[in-house]
């Protein structure tokens, strides 16, 4: 199994993220898809090609669509996340009124399944730090009763899947 291929390049230092990891790709609260389009968003939202390589291997099972779905996730949220945490960290609240201006059809239509959609943009959002993309995807999943042990399993993936994406590139870096 590729992740625990991956598993097993964690230096000895990372024991607890490469617990984490395999506890993870065990999840059963999330359905399959759910789970590793988790992965999936949260790899190509931090970019370690050696992690994605291995996520996109462990869930090769996964249809194109949602795949795709998942990819189209890191994206949109790598662009809202930076814009809609600087309007949250800027004192000019003037910004917050006006139109954001950007292009994002996709939350309305991803072509997969929404609430799928929204467990990964609340990864992605965590992973990415922005406070206001987590609150309003949040609201949304409560919206549809989700429960919170769902969504804080997003969260754990997209945790675990940065802490060991950001491993992987300081060993890289350092050899």
């Amino acid at each position: 199994m590729p992740i625990d291929a991956l598993r097993d390049q964690l230096p000895a230092y990372a024991k607890d993220l490469a617990m984490n990891l395999t506890s993870l790709a065990g999840e059963s609260i999330l359905t399959d898809d759910q789970k590793w389009g988790c992965f999936i968003a949260s790899a190509y939202a931090v970019g370690q090609p050696d992690v994605i390589k291995a996520i996109n291997d462990a869930a090769a099972d996964l249809s194109d669509e949602i795949k795709t779905g998942a990819k189209a996730a890191a994206a949109i949220m790598g662009m809202n996340n930076v814009y809609y945490r600087a309007l949250h960290l800027m004192k000019n609240q003037e910004y917050s009124t006006l139109p954001a201006r950007l292009r994002m059809t996709v939350i309305g239509n991803p072509g997969v399944d929404k609430i799928d959609f929204e467990l990964w943009c609340t990864a992605v959002s965590a992973v990415n730090g922005c406070g206001v993309c987590l609150d309003a995807h949040e609201e949304e999943l409560r919206k549809h009763h989700v429960p919170a042990v769902n969504i804080q399993a997003t969260l754990r993936i997209g945790a675990v899947v940065h802490a060991v994406s950001r491993v992987m590139a300081a060993e890289k870096a350092a050899a």
